[in-house]
């Protein structure tokens, strides 16, 4: 913690030199895991308090109709940073560790877009696309990687599995110790160091900051610092020191004399894993949570900041997705487009403006290739599918899940969401030429890309990168010395 503040007050007495007004933006993305819509201050937390997100909202823009590309981990990253439906390049759930797939080296990540333009790169936080080396950040367009290679969770310590290896911290390509539940503590706090240490290194060059927090995922850890200091309870302190590390960040870009040239981007992977209950987040009026592709799964928190660009206290309801961040950013830094077809497009219009979104419909597929719903500005169409649900009850109590209960939806539903947030009046039979309009979509998504649930087979899918035998087994290894506990299948 001295170190961080040391470097905040260091930079502020020396004279620093600035790029132009003319040199291109540093890119910084703080992507959360698992956080609710609600737990943002401007979007009505409860409990506890984000003054610095609020700050950061009040001095740029607050986004209320953001998606992730899907309610999942490794999913939704692999749209984040490709630029494409995560089923388009064959990314699909959560990888776990020792996985024999991940991110192909053939595609084009945001990393490798700004380095085409000599910007400096690190990622800091979970990682979540690969665990063997060919899938990790350095291998992939990052110079710097510190932190973990998949979810939090998954480690000998999981409440409900105890099937996992040790949990590898990374430096790099190496990995420089395994978790214990005092290294989880003080991951925020190391994270945060690292990334205001860049900021401050390359301060007079471009930079692409990414920094996905492992937190609020569960399990969940937060610093003594902030231990007890919320009515919201361990959850609660969790955010607050998201929260703080949020103001770092900002706090190292002024006085570093950047703030101008500068977009910094807040967002979540997914909505609340609502099993966990008091460990869970909130996501408010939405319905449903992580996982689902109702709006509580995929409806994500989302605030953005560039003084004398994006507008400061103003409020969007124009729709946009992680996806397009790359495509986005790409033009602001004059950066060609990856060769291989992606799904984003630029969206500046709407981050800096009241442009309309180009995108006729987004697609939202989960699962293994299921397109499950369209969402077209104010409306969204369901599509026939099951999904789980907690049903209305309440999750579990201090970090041990309840079970989830299924449902499903037998008919297309079309939902009006400006003024049906919570999606539950169905208006299809009310709106027939929307129902068309969003169906043709449905069946150009499934054209491009396929549905399991129809049985359809796209034309414009992609292989995700895949270990040889040799490499799966080495892998496998060195997670598991002794033998794998689990029986499983490559792939």
């Amino acid at each position: 913690m001295q170190k961080i503040i040391l470097f905040t007050v260091l930079f502020s007495i020396l004279p620093l030199l600035s790029r132009s007004e003319e040199s291109p933006p540093n890119i910084v993305i703080i992507f959360t895991d698992d956080q609710g819509y609600e737990d943002v201050g401007v979007f009505g937390a409860k409990g506890f308090e984000t003054p610095n997100l609020d700050k950061m909202a009040a001095e740029g823009r607050k986004f209320t109709q953001w998606y992730a590309s899907q309610a999942v981990c490794s999913a939704s990253r692999t749209g984040l940073l490709t630029g494409c439906y995560s089923n388009r390049v064959g990314i699909h759930g959560a990888l776990s560790p020792g996985s024999a797939h991940g991110i192909n080296p053939e595609e084009t990540t945001l990393a490798e877009v700004c380095k085409s333009k000599g910007y400096a790169t690190a990622c800091f936080g979970k990682w979540h696309l690969g665990d063997h080396k060919k899938f990790l950040p350095l291998q992939n367009g990052f110079d710097e990687y510190f932190g973990i290679p998949y979810s939090n969770d998954m480690w000998p310590f999981h409440p409900t599995s105890k099937f996992f290896p040790p949990l590898p911290i990374f430096n790099g390509n190496e990995k420089q110790s395994f978790a214990e539940p005092a290294d989880q503590k003080m991951l925020t706090t190391r994270i945060t160091g690292k990334a205001v240490d860049f900021i401050c290194r390359n301060r007079k060059n471009p930079f692409f900051l990414y920094v996905p927090h492992p937190q609020p995922h569960v399990p969940l850890y937060v610093s003594e610092r902030f231990a007890g200091k919320t009515e919201r309870g361990l959850y609660g302190d969790v955010i607050s020191e998201i929260d703080w590390s949020v103001g770092e960040i900002l706090n190292a870009i002024k006085t570093s004399g950047i703030d101008d040239n500068t977009l910094v981007i807040f967002t979540s992977d997914n909505g609340p894993w609502l099993s966990y209950g008091t460990h869970s987040g909130s996501a408010g009026p939405l319905r449903e949570g992580k996982g689902t592709s109702w709006e509580g799964g995929i409806r994500e928190a989302c605030i953005m900041r560039w003084p004398g660009k994006i507008p400061a206290g103003t409020v969007s309801d124009t729709p946009g997705m992680n996806i397009d961040l790359l495509p986005t950013i790409a033009g602001l830094i004059g950066a060609d487009l990856p060769e291989k077809p992606i799904d984003g497009l630029d969206i500046w219009p709407v981050l800096s403006g009241d442009g309309e979104n180009p995108h006729d419909g987004y697609w939202v597929y989960y699962k293994q290739n299921e397109l499950q719903a369209i969402i077209a500005s104010e409306w969204k169409l369901v599509l026939p599918h099951q999904y789980r649900t907690m049903g209305g009850a309440p999750g579990g109590t201090d970090g041990t899940p309840k079970r989830y209960s299924g449902d499903k939806t037998v008919k297309p539903e079309l939902y009006h969401l400006h003024t049906d947030l919570g999606e539950q009046k169905d208006v299809a039979e009310e709106n027939p030429e929307v129902m068309k309009r969003l169906l043709a979509i449905a069946d150009k998504a499934r054209a491009e890309l396929g549905d399991r649930l129809t049985k359809t087979t796209g034309t414009g899918n992609r292989e995700p990168g895949r270990l040889t035998d040799e490499e799966w087994t080495a892998l496998d290894k060195e997670h598991w010395p002794e033998g794998n506990p689990r029986k499983k299948k490559k792939g």
